[in-house]
């Protein structure tokens, strides 16, 4: 049996095997419900809806359901008319059940409503108001056509987002395109986008695999994007300005970047080259998978990721744009921190910045939540200034200041607590929500915030693999060097790998890529805190062992009492 074909008209494109829908209110804008029931567009929803149904279940026992489209939509539009026919061939209550169907499994995809600026400034301020209009133009539909087929009103009605999911304002700039890079040209880039949160969102992939490594040529060569197919995601990753070119079935990713890097305005966008240019969604890679390659010449980072079912795990679309920042940096001669750090103000008046260290699971963003948790009024707030990457930098002066990447946090649902969860699900998109190495991304602090510069109090490495309770300074430079260095941990499954893994100061995302370079700057690093006798250190977060909550607490509790105390 063939796999149901993908919808493609003007204004709409619906991929099944993605569930991504794109709404082009610039092609075609519905604003009326006799316009929608005998729109191509409605007439391709039913259509897959029905192939769908054909290639999932051998018999149906709906026959309202075993009918062509235009059956299909003739019989609803007799049911909206009140025509004495209506009837004649189906049950209404088949009917009523089908259409109950049609409209969950149209919700079932993630709609993205697209709207083009073309310099109108109208459309920028109202292209909200046109998707609220447009969900309300859908539920009104379906509420009519409904409360018709079972005969009476409704008693309780819930307000779904039943257009999209979000609408993204798109525009054209103008900027240096180097040559070589001239494919990029005719791809519109996201100027504002509007989320309709919690957003639940699936993929077919649910973790990430491997590094990525460099290729001698250039990823764009490879680049013949449609600009129908393709959008651009301009972000400001730390200091870094960084285009993300995705193809639409990669929306999920697409659109999840805004809870997690600032985006760049037109103004940051116009005129300007970009540090770094991620490719994600390409036809073809060597081996099949993720690489990076540096162009000297223009001094642009460029990444490629190619379009398959494993690479729809949102790690891949973040991990890819923090390793290109990170090489970024290093050449910057930044010292790039997988970790997290958190600014706590107590009410003894002191203010004091802690950085958090690990790979992947080792407990840097738990930390935190544990630090959340465990406040008391010792504590008058906690602000986190970076969730999964920062860099360490020195001024002209030759003071070292922290500075993060991103505005959001990107954490596992199991590993959140339940305070944080429900505090910020109004405001999450949730990735997979129902299997292991569940997701979501929420927003954690502001641009500005995020690329201040920040005094380092306190570093410790996440020590998810020892059993003791608490905190440990370390003695002298080497040992707390050789500890960060080897970047040991207990994997949790979040990646491929199992059980002690071992990775060059504990990111994979650059400075494994980069080892000879980073480790002038880490030495360089170690060696201005240990001078100014910051804490340099590790805390016991029990995550690979008896992933104890109350271990963690209290290892967080000792944390605190130093901090408190110093």
């Amino acid at each position: 049996m063939t796999e149901p074909q993908n919808v493609e008209t003007a204004a709409l494109y619906m991929n099944p095997a993605r569930d991504v829908a794109v709404i082009d209110y610039s092609s075609k804008y519905m604003s009326d419900i006799f316009t929608l029931i005998n729109s191509k567009e409605l007439f391709e929803v039913v259509r897959l809806y029905l192939e769908q149904l054909s290639h999932h279940e051998a018999d149906s026992d709906n026959e309202f359901e075993d009918t062509d489209p235009k059956t299909y939509l003739d019989t609803v539009k007799a049911v909206l008319l009140d025509r004495e026919d209506a009837y004649d061939k189906f049950n209404r209550y088949e009917i009523l059940d089908s259409i109950e169907n049609l409209y969950s499994y149209y919700r079932s995809f993630l709609r993205i409503g697209v709207l083009n600026l073309h310099g109108n400034e109208a459309s920028a301020n109202t292209f909200m108001q046109l998707d609220d209009q447009f969900n309300s133009l859908v539920i009104r539909s379906y509420r009519t056509i409904e409360e018709k087929l079972q005969g009476f009103k409704n008693k309780t009605y819930r307000q779904v987002s039943a257009g999209t999911s979000a609408v993204v304002l798109t525009q054209s700039h103008d900027w240096p395109i180097p040559k070589g890079y001239e494919s990029l040209k005719p791809i519109r880039f996201l100027d504002t986008l509007s989320l309709r949160p919690p957003m639940m969102m699936t993929t077919p992939s649910n973790k990430r695999e491997g590094t990525f490594t460099a290729v001698p040529d250039n990823p764009i060569d490879k680049f013949h994007g449609d600009r129908k197919e393709w959008y651009c995601f301009p972000a400001k990753i730390g200091e870094s300005l960084c285009y993300i070119y995705f193809h639409r079935d990669y929306f999920v990713s697409g659109i999840s970047l805004a809870n997690l890097f600032e985006v760049a305005d037109a103004k940051e966008v116009a005129g300007h080259k970009p540090d770094e240019i991620l490719l994600f969604g390409i036809d073809k890679t060597e081996g099949d998978v993720c690489h990076y390659h540096h162009d000297e010449e223009n001094d642009i980072w460029v990444g490629e990721v190619p379009y398959n079912d494993k690479t729809t795990y949102f790690g891949y679309m973040k991990k890819m744009c923090l390793t290109l920042h990170n090489l970024h940096m290093i050449y910057e001669n930044r010292l790039p921190i997988h970790g997290s750090m958190v600014r706590i103000k107590f009410a003894n008046g002191k203010n004091k910045n802690v950085v958090f260290f690990g790979d992947s699971g080792a407990g840097k963003s738990e930390s935190l939540e544990a630090l959340q948790e465990i406040a008391d009024d010792k504590i008058i707030s906690l602000e986190t200034i970076f969730d999964d990457m920062g860099s360490f930098a020195f001024d002209a002066d030759g003071n070292m200041y922290a500075q993060g990447t991103e505005i959001g946090a990107f954490v596992r649902l199991d590993d959140l607590s339940e305070a944080v969860a429900f505090n910020n699900m109004d405001r999450g998109v949730y990735l997979n929500p129902d299997r292991k190495n569940a997701r979501v991304i929420i927003p954690a602090d502001s641009y500005r915030r995020v690329v201040k510069h920040h005094q380092v109090d306190m570093w410790v490495y996440a020590n998810n693999y020892d059993t003791e309770i608490g905190i440990h300074q370390f003695d002298n430079e080497e040992d707390a060097k050789d500890t960060f260095i080897t970047g040991k941990r207990f994997a949790l499954g979040t990646t491929d790998e199992v059980g002690m893994s071992t990775t060059f100061f504990a990111n994979p995302f650059g400075p494994v890529q980069e080892e000879e370079k980073t480790r002038p700057v880490i030495d360089k690093v170690f060696n201005h805190l240990f001078k100014q006798g910051t804490y340099v250190g590790e805390i016991y977060t029990h995550l690979g062992t008896d992933k104890s909550k109350d271990s963690l607490n209290e290892s967080a509790q000792e944390l605190l009492d130093v901090l408190w105390n110093s």
